[in-house]
Parts: C-alpha cells; sequence; structure tokens
C-alpha cells in the first residue's frame, strides 16, 4: 500500500467553498482503480491549511491511473483553483504501522 500526502494551503477566505467542493471531488479519486481510500484533515493552528491523505494499493494507480484520467481532469477543474502555493505530493509506503482499537 502506497500513501500520498499533500499538504494544501488554501487561499484565505475561501476554505467553506473548497471543503464543500472536494466532497463533490471525491467521487472522482475514489472512482480510479488501486484507490483504497482518503481523509483530508484541517489543521487546527492555521485555517487555510489542510492534509490530504490518499491511499493506494500501488504507486501507478496515483501517478499514472488517476492523474492520466478523465476523473482527475474533473478533480482539478473543481480544486486546483484553491491552492496558493501548489502542493506538492509525496508518496510514502509502510514499514511499521500500529494502530490502537478501541
Amino acid at each position: 500500500m502506497i500513501l500520498e500526502t499533500a499538504i494544501l494551503y488554501i487561499k484565505k477566505g475561501k476554505e467553506k467553498q473548497f471543503e464543500h467542493d472536494f466532497k463533490i471531488a471525491g467521487q472522482y479519486i475514489s472512482a480510479i482503480d488501486g484507490y483504497l481510500g482518503h481523509s483530508l484533515r484541517k489543521c487546527v493552528e492555521h485555517e487555510n491549511k489542510y492534509l490530504l491523505l490518499v491511499d493506494w494499493e500501488k504507486l501507478e494507480d496515483h501517478v499514472i491511473g488517476f492523474r492520466t484520467s478523465v476523473e482527475y481532469l474533473e478533480w482539478k477543474k473543481l480544486l486546483h483553483d484553491y491552492y496558493d502555493p501548489f502542493p506538492v505530493v509525496e508518496h510514502y509506503e509502510i514499514i511499521l504501522e500500529k494502530i490502537k482499537l478501541a
């Protein structure tokens, strides 16, 4: 499994509209083969900073499957104008993971 991460800085005053459009954009990314799930987290200290986490089966599912798809064009149309600056996207593989279940 591969974890895609991106810190998103949203133009000030556009946070609520971004969150609304991000919910819509979720349908596009989730339609891609190899997509396992995603989450968007808002920074407590900075109101216009978010953390995007997306789980993929393999790196190619994101960098080829999603980024070369028509779904990506829709994602881009909905979200890319909110970013300032454009985010750096990185990918991570699990070395160790421990999750406490309730």
